[in-house]
């Protein structure tokens, strides 16, 4: 069978198509059963001159893109979609098929992230166009963080908050820390529902979270991706009193101190440079005062986290990193390692494990076709 994943941005969509190599009754997870047939991306949607006027006419542009490749003979060929939706809130704990009721429960939680979920419908619309009678589905990056318990999901803030505006930690990044934690079980050769793990998720933007046998027990994100670690262009964690102050200060309003914390901050803020941690790292080599600041706070918030989530666990079977950053930056690996060592003596594995969160799409799509179609 082929699966299709989409993952749609603010002005562009990516899309994998997978093989799928195993029957439907007979799945359990492992990577080498899905192979990629073809990748691409739609850019400049609803840009100026773009021939791409919005996110329905990306998917027909994407659809064009597949068929022109001649990797498939049509589009009957593709079994499933699976579809990355950004914010599911407390509604979905795992993936779901895609039905009216999923579409409004995905239109109610927009509020929670406005720049994500309405162009995640958009391509669910244009999917369901082209697509009408293939089954679609609908992976959440909060779902993952779902099972974090109510005293670590809940804000010391008063109720009425939580009651009526959900105010709570949803934590993000959940597919790509479902897929390392799955990837760190066959690395090691052990079970998943006997590791406990800390996967960091370090790019432009950063998150830790901590795996109870399987299950996400705290992340660094919260309420939006602003919470936790310093990141690209975000603040991370900080005395929101020092926020007021600066706004009563300045005399800023409430979009232009967001546009401060979550575009503005982070490497950016800190450098003066850049948000490109590269960059920072070139300008730290340099003796770039502001840069060696900048690259000393993000190691310093990664360790922070990670001794927390240590001893939350009780422990740690392994530590493992992903993302632009965990991937590519040895130094950070090597840094973080040390202490680690010194701390676990030896007794925790460190792991650098590219992240797929496309393949995990697959894989979750796959697998909710096959439940569905045993019953």
């Amino acid at each position: 069978m082929k699966i299709l994943v989409i993952n749609c941005g603010s002005s562009s969509i990516k899309y994998k198509l997978y093989h799928v190599r195993k029957e439907l009754s007979n799945v359990v997870y492992d990577s080498k059963d899905y192979s990629l047939i073809t990748k691409g991306v739609i850019e400049r949607i609803g840009e100026k001159g773009s021939p791409v006027k919005n996110h329905r006419r990306g998917i027909k542009a994407l659809v064009s893109d597949i068929l022109k490749k001649g990797v498939i003979g049509g589009l009957e060929e593709i079994s499933a979609i699976g579809h990355r939706v950004v914010h599911g809130g407390e509604a979905f704990r795992q993936p779901h098929k895609i039905d009216a009721r999923v579409i409004k429960k995905i239109k109610e939680c927009a509020q929670l992230a406005p720049l994500h979920n309405p162009v995640n419908l958009a391509g669910i619309a244009g999917c369901l166009k082209f697509f009408p009678h293939i089954p679609q589905i609908a992976v959440f990056d909060t779902a993952f963080h779902q099972s974090i318990p109510e005293y670590a999901y809940m804000y010391p803030i008063p109720e009425v908050y939580y009651e009526r505006y959900r105010i709570r930690k949803y934590g993000f990044h959940g597919t790509s820390h479902q897929f390392i934690a799955q990837q760190a079980a066959r690395l090691l050769k052990e079970p998943l529902n006997r590791l406990k793990l800390i996967t960091c998720h370090l790019g432009n933007g950063c998150s830790i979270a901590a795996v109870r046998y399987g299950k996400s027990v705290d992340t660094s994100m919260g309420f939006t991706p602003l919470e936790g670690l310093m990141m690209g262009t975000r603040c991370g964690d900080i005395d929101v009193a020092a926020v007021f102050h600066i706004m009563n200060k300045e005399k800023l309003t409430l979009t232009e101190i967001d546009e401060i914390l979550n575009k503005k901050s982070g490497f950016l803020g800190v450098s003066g440079l850049s948000n490109d941690f590269r960059v920072i790292k070139k300008a730290m080599r340099r003796k770039n005062h502001r840069a060696k600041l900048a690259y000393e706070m993000f190691i310093y918030r990664i360790k922070k986290y990670v001794g927390a989530y240590y001893f939350i666990l009780g422990g740690a079977d392994a530590l493992c990193f992903t993302g632009g950053i965990g991937e590519n930056s040895a130094d950070v690996v090597n840094n973080v390692k040390r202490d680690m060592a010194r701390i676990a003596k030896n007794k925790t594995r460190v792991l650098v494990i590219p992240t797929d969160e496309e393949l995990m799409i697959a894989h979750l799509a796959h697998k909710l076709i096959a439940t569905t179609k045993r019953r």
